[in-house]
Order: C-alpha cells, then sequence, then structure tokens
C-alpha cells in the first residue's frame, strides 16, 4: 500500500522525535507528520536548564533540530504536512492531511497543547502586535518598557522573571491572593525589585493605538475597575491539548486530554498518546521524552502479533 509505515507519529515535539528515534532504532518504519518545525512548543522556550545532558542549557530550537536529526539518523522519516482527519476504526489506521493520505499499523499521537487565550475582545487581532504567550520568543521587543504577565503559575513566574530582566517594570496579575507556582521562585522574586504584584485583579480589556498603551485591569474583591499603562501583555495561563482531530474518536478526560496512562495507550489498540497531549501529573520536556520510548516499546509487542 503506497504511503504505508509500521509507525505513523502525528507531531515532532521532543515526544515524538524520542518515539521516531526508538522506533526507527528498532527497525520500524517511520513517519513523523509534523506541521511547522522539529521541537514543537519547545521551540518557543529559549533557555532549557533542566533537560540533563546540557550542562550550560539549551535553547528549545536547538534541542528540537538535534532530537530530529537523532531519528532521521536512523531512517525516520519526516513530512511538513497537516493532519486534516484520521481514522482508527480498521486495524490499518488511515491518516488524511493537506496534502494526501497514509496508512499505519500503528499511530502516535504527539500533538501537544498550545497556549490558551485570555477571551479579550481584540486578543486575536493584537496577538503579536502588543498580546504575546511567549517571553522568551517577544520579550526582546520590551526592554526598558512596561509589561503584564498574566497567570499565576510556575510558567506566569518564570514569564514575569525573565522579562524583569529586560523590562523597565512588570506587573505579574493573577486572580487570586497566592501564587500556584512551587517554592523554587520564592527568592528570585524576592529579589526582583521590578516586579509588582496585582493579586485578586483580572485584566478585562487592551488599549491599543497603534501599538498598546494600556489596560484595564479589575478588581475581583470589589469590583472597581481601573487603568495601567503599558507597552506589552504576555498570557500565561495555561495550554489547551490539541485534540479537536480526535474528539468522539479517542477517550478524552474532563479538560480534553487524551487519556493514556504510563503505557502510553489509547481506548483503541494500536494508538498511543505521548507528551503534553495525554493524562499526567508532570508536563516536561524530560516526561515527554519518556513517553516517547514507552510507547515504542508496547508498538513493539503489538506489531510482532499485528
Amino acid at each position: 500500500m503506497k504511503n504505508s509505515y509500521d509507525v505513523i507519529i502525528i507531531g515532532g515535539g521532543p515526544a515524538g522525535y524520542t518515539a521516531a528515534l526508538y522506533a526507527a532504532r528498532a527497525g520500524l518504519n517511520t513517519l513523523v507528520l509534523e506541521r511547522m518545525a522539529a521541537g514543537g512548543q519547545m521551540t518557543l522556550t529559549g533557555d532549557i536548564d533542566n533537560y540533563p545532558g546540557f550542562e550550560e542549557g539549551i535553547d528549545g530550537f536547538t534541542l528540537g533540530m538535534k532530537m530530529q536529526q537523532s531519528a532521521e539518523r536512523f531512517g525516520a522519516k519526516t513530512e511538513y504536512d497537516e493532519v486534516t482527519a484520521v481514522d482508527f476504526s480498521q486495524k490499518v489506521k488511515h491518516i488524511k492531511t493537506a496534502m494526501g493520505e497514509y496508512h499505519a499499523k500503528t499511530v502516535i499521537i504527539a500533538t501537544g497543547a498550545n497556549p490558551k487565550m485570555l477571551g479579550l475582545e481584540n486578543e486575536a487581532e493584537l496577538t503579536g502586535r502588543g498580546i504575546h504567550y511567549c517571553a522568551h520568543c517577544d520579550g526582546r521587543f520590551y526592554k526598558d518598557k512596561t509589561v503584564a504577565v498574566i497567570g499565576g503559575g510556575n510558567s506566569a513566574v518564570s514569564d514575569a522573571l525573565y522579562l524583569s530582566n529586560l523590562a523597565k517594570k512588570v506587573y505579574l496579575i493573577h486572580r487570586r491572593d497566592t501564587l500556584k507556582a512551587t517554592h523554587i521562585y520564592k527568592v528570585p522574586l524576592e529579589k526582583a525589585e521590578n516586579i509588582e504584584f496585582l493579586w485578586n485583579t483580572a485584566l478585562t480589556s487592551v488599549i491599543f493605538d497603534n501599538k498598546v498603551v494600556a489596560a484595564e485591569i479589575k478588581n475581583l474583591n470589589n469590583g472597581e475597575i481601573s487603568g495601567i499603562a503599558l507597552d506589552g501583555v504576555f498570557i500565561s495561563i495555561g495550554r489547551k491539548p490539541a485534540t479537536d482531530l480526535f474528539k468522539n474518536i479517542l477517550s478524552l478526560d474532563e479538560y480534553d486530554y487524551i487519556i493514556a496512562d504510563e503505557t502510553t495507550k489509547t481506548n483503541i489498540e494500536g494508538v498511543y498518546a505521548v507528551g503534553d497531549v495525554r493524562t499526567k501529573p508532570l508536563r516536561q520536556v524530560v516526561t515527554a521524552v519518556s513517553d516517547g520510548a514507552t510507547a515504542v516499546h508496547f508498538i513493539e509487542e503489538y506489531i510482532a502479533n499485528f
């Protein structure tokens, strides 16, 4: 059958390319379908300091390229194409893309998760023009300016600390009165004199005049509306799993993550979910890589009895 593979991996992030490496090295005919660039969301990260083996850290784009090259060294192929539909109803799985059709004995879903939008009226229009989702990507545009970071988790605090080294002033706006971020950030936050916390506060609108000039904020305790002068807004309120293609096909949890345990097996035989797209307690590069290796372990068992 034309365009037929032992393993097709949808998504070329760390989970996807680790799976490709293990599958190709095991002698399985392997294809990665990636919509944009190797590395997935990891490419939006400046310095990755918590991935073993890089004592000085490494940027996400470079690490993604290295992972792709490692997999392709053993014969894995990459096609830059967007998956538009899947059919997992038969033993041989069918995948439609913008440019063709593919068939596989097994499929690994490694589509990851995308940043959540805040829901502002003009958010889409201003994305990249004053509203951003990646401090490491776009923070350099705000040297000596005033910015706001929305959120209270690890990503938001990390973004605020990074921006505090560039911007004149950083507002950290959070809907609650305490951060969800881990204790490791406590000391750096105390040392960052240009970070101001706006507790129990929501950003409700952005004022734009050829560029972002201000934002309207609401005190959630008393309903008071006020304004702050701003040059840019960085939204860091979590991620949404890229699972729209798989609704009504695979079992998803209440947050639309694919239900798959530590075996990475989904509710359909021969289909596996790895990385940020699956239910798991920790979403990091190192746990994504682990998923990729685990999936191929079970795929080898499955294909041996195909």
